[in-house]
């Protein structure tokens, strides 16, 4: 690259990399869909364009003729069948155990394995699928391609934005059976059944130090494996939380 001198394998991935300097976004949603006065959304990869054309409501053409369940693609469909079949096709010859998805299968495996052959050109860390890098490299780049059409705000994860729809909606069909609170999700449940127990169940690898939560155990790793994810963008200096690089962007 001639801004930033940053080397590529590929002469598609620098095309990728060079967007980033320019501001160039050539794949626009042909919806021109936008949020209150927001700009259409405009991707820098094709790729991020047809994640985003998933997330357009009510567009789901293929039914399940068992549940009547609707899809949005026909291999999602066919992934979906297999819960009323019970067919695990994909199995794992180290274990035996089985799974639906190739997807699933090929993860598995490297836990037996070890193995994590895609490296992360920015920070070095790697990951057992290509898939995980990608998400991965969001944090680098900054693209939040999964957006909330009734907010607008946008995220990395399409997980993170499902979990933040239910903010829109006043469902809580999580209880605790301690106190009767309902919480959104089932992973503010369980933290929140965790203030009734005092259980700290995430452990700390290196020093031993429990948490109760796991994102904080993965904060807390970093003081020994000396991570720092969060880069920013107008001086370089990389911090160990987002919280602090946002503390630090106020400086400039």
């Amino acid at each position: 690259c001639q801004e930033c001198g940053k080397c590529f394998s590929q002469s598609s991935d620098l095309i990728i990399h060079q967007r980033t300097h320019t501001g160039e976004r050539p794949y626009e949603c042909p919806k021109r869909c936008s949020v209150g006065e927001r700009p259409s959304f405009c991707f820098i990869q094709r790729s991020n364009l047809v994640i985003h054309e998933q997330l357009h409501p009510g567009e789901k053409p293929y039914k399940c003729l068992e549940c009547g369940k609707c899809f949005s693609h026909t291999s999602h469909l066919f992934i979906h069948h297999q819960v009323h079949t019970g067919k695990r096709p994909y199995k794992c010859l180290e274990c035996g155990k089985s799974f639906r998805q190739c997807s699933q299968l090929i993860p598995h495996m490297c836990q037996h394995t070890g193995e994590r052959p895609y490296e992360c050109g920015e920070c070095g860390k790697s990951f057992s699928l290509s898939y995980n890098l990608i998400k991965h490299q969001k944090i680098h780049t900054g693209e939040r391609p999964y957006r909330c059409f009734t907010c607008g705000k946008s995220f990395f994860y399409r997980s993170s934005l499902i979990c933040h729809q239910k903010i829109h909606s006043e469902e809580r069909p999580y209880k605790c059976h301690e106190c009767g609170k309902g919480f959104q999700t089932r992973s503010g449940l369980f933290m929140h059944q965790q203030t009734h127990t005092q259980e700290r169940p995430f452990l700390c690898p290196d020093c031993g130090k429990g948490f109760k939560r796991n994102s904080t155990l993965t904060m807390h790793r970093r003081i020994h494996t000396g991570e720092r994810p969060y880069k920013c963008p107008e001086c370089g200096k990389s911090f160990h939380q987002r919280s602090a690089l946002t503390s630090h962007q106020w400086t400039h």
